[in-house]
Formats: C-alpha cells, sequence, structure tokens
C-alpha cells in the first residue's frame, strides 16, 4: 500500500507537467527565437555604437504615440480574453476588435515616425544609427502585423462560436503573443531612448 502511495505521488507531477498544450509549448518556443533575434539586434546596436561614426538625433515622437498605443492594446486584449472567460461574447468582440484596431493605429503611428526620421535626414540607408532604429523598429512592426492577422482570426471564430470559456485556447494564446510583442516593444523603445 505504502508503495503505491509513493508511487501516486511520484505520477501527481508528471501529469501537471502535461498540462502545457503542444500549441502553446511551441508558441514559447516561436517567442523564445523572437526575442533571440532583437536581442541580438540590441546587442549589434551597442557594438556597432562603440565603433564611432554614430550619429545621435531625438527619438521621433511618434515611437511614443506608438508606446501609448501597444499599452492601450494590451489592456483591451486582456479585457477581451477575461470577457471570454465569462462567455461574454459581445464584450469579446469589441475587446479583439479594438485590439486590432489600436495595432493599425499602432502601425500608423511608426510610420508617422519613419517619415519624422526622413525629416531629419536620417535613412534606411546612410549613418548605421539611423539604419538600427529603421531595422528594430521595422522588424518589430512586421511582427505586430501577424499579430493583427491573429486578433482578425479571434475575431471571426467569435462570430462562429469557436471562442467561449470551454475554448480558451486560441485566444489565450493570441493574447499571450500580443502581451509579448507589447513588453518588447516598450523594451525597445527604452532602450532606443536610452542609447540613442
Amino acid at each position: 500500500m505504502k508503495m503505491e502511495a509513493a508511487m501516486q505521488g511520484n505520477m501527481a507531477p508528471a501529469k501537471k507537467r502535461q498540462k502545457l498544450h503542444p500549441k502553446e509549448f511551441l508558441m514559447w518556443v516561436f517567442l523564445v527565437s523572437v526575442f533571440m533575434i532583437f536581442a541580438g539586434f540590441t546587442s549589434g546596436y551597442i557594438v556597432r555604437r562603440a565603433d564611432g561614426n554614430w550619429v545621435e538625433f531625438v527619438l521621433p515622437t511618434g515611437f511614443l504615440y506608438s508606446t501609448i498605443l501597444v499599452i492601450l492594446s494590451s489592456i483591451s486584449a486582456q479585457w477581451a480574453l477575461m470577457q471570454a472567460r465569462k462567455d461574454n461574447l459581445d464584450k469579446v468582440k469589441v475587446g479583439v476588435g479594438l485590439t486590432a484596431l489600436l495595432g493599425l493605429a499602432f502601425i500608423g503611428a511608426q510610420l508617422n515616425a519613419f517619415n519624422q526620421l526622413v525629416e531629419i535626414g536620417m535613412f534606411l540607408v546612410g549613418n548605421p544609427s539611423g539604419s538600427f532604429v529603421y531595422i528594430i523598429t521595422g522588424v518589430h512592426a512586421l511582427h505586430l502585423v501577424s499579430a493583427i492577422i491573429v486578433m482578425f482570426v479571434i475575431f471571426a471564430n467569435v462570430f462562429r462560436y469557436r471562442v467561449h470559456s470551454k475554448n480558451l485556447l486560441g485566444i489565450r494564446l493570441g493574447t499571450i503573443y500580443w502581451h509579448f510583442l507589447g513588453l518588447l516593444w516598450i523594451y525597445l523603445y527604452i532602450f532606443l531612448l536610452i542609447m540613442n
């Protein structure tokens, strides 16, 4: 009897470990790889900046607006997930739709910031300081475009009643991805603000 109890005690943690859905595991692997890409960009930025021939400039205000928008979009994404847990599907539609619209506004603010960079004479080709800003922010914006597509897919799934308290995987993974990109942007913005 003691042996069976001990074996059951050892098996219980193994069952708890299996709660991570395979899609969620793959998503976390993907997020780690995305983070490593940006860690490489920021490391390259620091190394190249130390070499000299570096033009310092004030970061455009468009990037500040992007930061505000990404924070608001993260709040709306989380609110949509909370409403999905309560089966408030009309509110889920509002939350997911608002998140996608704020994401589009983020992209618009990024494009505005790129225009501001051009106005001060900073281009993709030229001084490495400007090139790094374009590449870092542009690659992040591309990832956010993929997250906006995910939000539109979730939005469509809400209308098909595929998002509810018994089926939260899609909206939960979409929300995690959105939060990740939001936190990544805040890190990048603060990094560029301090290092530029």
